[in-house]
């Protein structure tokens, strides 16, 4: 017969689901490759030379710069990520529950990929006055929507406890930005931009009571399907930027964009266990809302031009994901009914998890070379990057993929008249990091408030890298005002 201590803790499982759902999808492991097509050609380098549209994503006080253009480009970012799961498995004294022993199991390999989904920018500016250009636009967060067989050689999957699939999900920034110039050697710029959109997840959590008495930790009978759909996102930020023209050969850029506070409704649906002891439960509402924060992000560059036609960029980044410290879930009318021995109707109270994110920094080189081959004008580019890793190894799992990792690109635009056509191509290093399964702290979804220790399910061996391909195109309205000195964008 269930407990009352079981009941009462059973029931929140699935606002516990949303939680740990949704919001690890926003965090440092899902996003790769820097935006843009010809920013990323240049390794993400692209604050102190920010003069097109790219602009929007990097340093709005190049803005200015773009002058009057549309800008339309698309990049597909694909990752891949094989997981080798190592479990460690306690031997504990029946009568006791103490610790007498255990042994390390290791899973079938599984590996996820990405969708195939273009990562689209769109942005057109205008020139207002003179010194003050106005653009608006929208672009796709440099973001991977990961999935997982839910079943491996017919039996469930290893990592379905951490997450199935994302699909579903579609998130955009929509905004304006304005680039001033209130004298020769300065651009300042500004940026009101809204992350808004959908996101969809679905996972797999346990409902097995800690201390196994009616059943083993993860057996598949007590597992629940959950699918997650938090919608509309519409979560308000901005961005500031500043360049410094110091001379023809060097120009100085900041940036600095300001955290996301989101704060959205959602749905769940959750498939209940096939086990005897849910035969009469019911799922009665699914409404609930969400909370937690994304980091701000600080950018510095300079440039240097030791010729006009070549542009050489050294940035430094960081990203305050240590902001992210939990996620909170409030359920509105989520309630379980006909549960033996439970109060009827039971509804589900607000729920908190720790994510424990750290601050992450990168470092970006990269340039590009103005060439005429013929009739043509040509753009070279070529860069690299290092970032360090958001999610700290012990909690890293197939939901927030994240680790060090090193990007080399190259692309090159190619000049037409008004304009410009750019291709780029990227590849993502990640280092492969292995988990210590007694060193793991990704707990299995199980909501049971009992005095038996968490069971991590993150371990193993995860290898990891990616591939960002993308095509752009831009179209000058009117006469562009590049920095100084003018060159392969006029």
């Amino acid at each position: 017969m269930l407990s009352c201590r079981f009941l009462r803790s059973l029931v929140p499982l699935v606002g516990l689901a949303i939680v740990t759902s949704v919001a690890p999808a926003f965090a440092g492991g899902l996003f790769f490759g820097e935006r843009g097509v010809r920013p990323l050609g240049r390794g993400g380098a692209f604050v102190a030379g920010a003069d097109d549209l790219g602009a929007v994503a990097y340093n709005p006080a190049g803005v200015f710069d773009a002058g009057e253009q549309v800008l339309f480009d698309a990049s597909w970012v694909r990752l891949g990520n094989d997981y080798t799961r190592r479990a460690w498995l306690e031997a504990r004294d029946p009568n006791t529950g103490e610790v007498v022993g255990g042994r390390e199991r290791v899973y079938p390999t599984v590996t996820g990929t990405s969708a195939v989904v273009p990562l689209p920018t769109f942005a057109v500016s205008f020139r207002l006055r003179p010194e003050l250009v106005l653009a608006v636009g929208a672009f796709a967060p440099s973001a991977t929507l990961m999935s997982y067989p839910a079943t491996l050689a017919g039996l469930p999957s290893p990592q379905r406890y951490s997450l199935i699939t994302l699909e579903g999900s579609a998130l955009a920034v929509v905004g304006a930005w304005a680039g001033w110039k209130p004298s020769e050697k300065w651009r300042l710029g500004a940026g009101l931009e809204f992350l808004v959109g959908k996101f969809a997840a679905t996972t797999m959590f346990s409902t097995c009571v800690p201390d196994r008495f009616l059943c083993a930790q993860e057996q598949p009978e007590w597992d629940t399907l959950t699918q997650l759909s938090a919608s509309p996102i519409v979560a308000p930020t901005g961005t500031l930027g500043a360049k410094f023209v110091a001379s023809p050969k060097w120009t100085l850029g900041a940036s600095f964009h300001l955290p996301i506070f989101v704060r959205a409704p959602a749905t769940v649906k959750a498939r209940l266990p096939s086990t005897p002891a849910f035969d009469t439960a019911v799922q009665e509402g699914t409404a609930a809302s969400i909370a937690f924060d994304l980091p701000w992000l600080g950018s510095l560059g300079v440039q240097y031009r030791p010729i006009a036609e070549l542009a050489l960029e050294l940035a430094v980044g960081m990203q305050g994901w240590s902001m992210m410290d939990a996620i909170t879930v409030t359920p509105k009318d989520i309630q379980l009914r006909n549960v033996v021995g439970f109060p009827d109707p039971y509804r589900f109270p607000e729920q908190r998890i720790d994510r424990s994110f750290q601050n992450s920094a990168s470092l970006r080189l990269g340039g590009e070379y103005l060439a005429r081959v013929g009739g043509l004008r040509l753009d070279f580019r070529a860069g690299a990057s290092l970032e360090s890793s958001a999610v700290p190894p012990e909690s890293l799992s197939v939901l927030t993929v994240d680790a060090p990792k090193a990007t080399l690109s190259g692309g090159i635009g190619v000049h037409a008249g008004r304009f410009r056509c750019d291709i780029v191509y990227a590849h993502i290093f990640m280092a492969d990091t292995d988990v210590d399964p007694r060193d793991a702290r990704s707990p299995l979804l199980v909501p049971v408030q009992a005095n038996a220790a968490p069971h991590y399910v993150n371990g193993g061996h995860y290898s990891m890298s990616g591939d960002v391909l993308g095509l752009g195109l831009t179209y000058k309205l009117g006469p562009a005002t590049p920095s100084v000195p003018a060159v392969a964008h006029e």
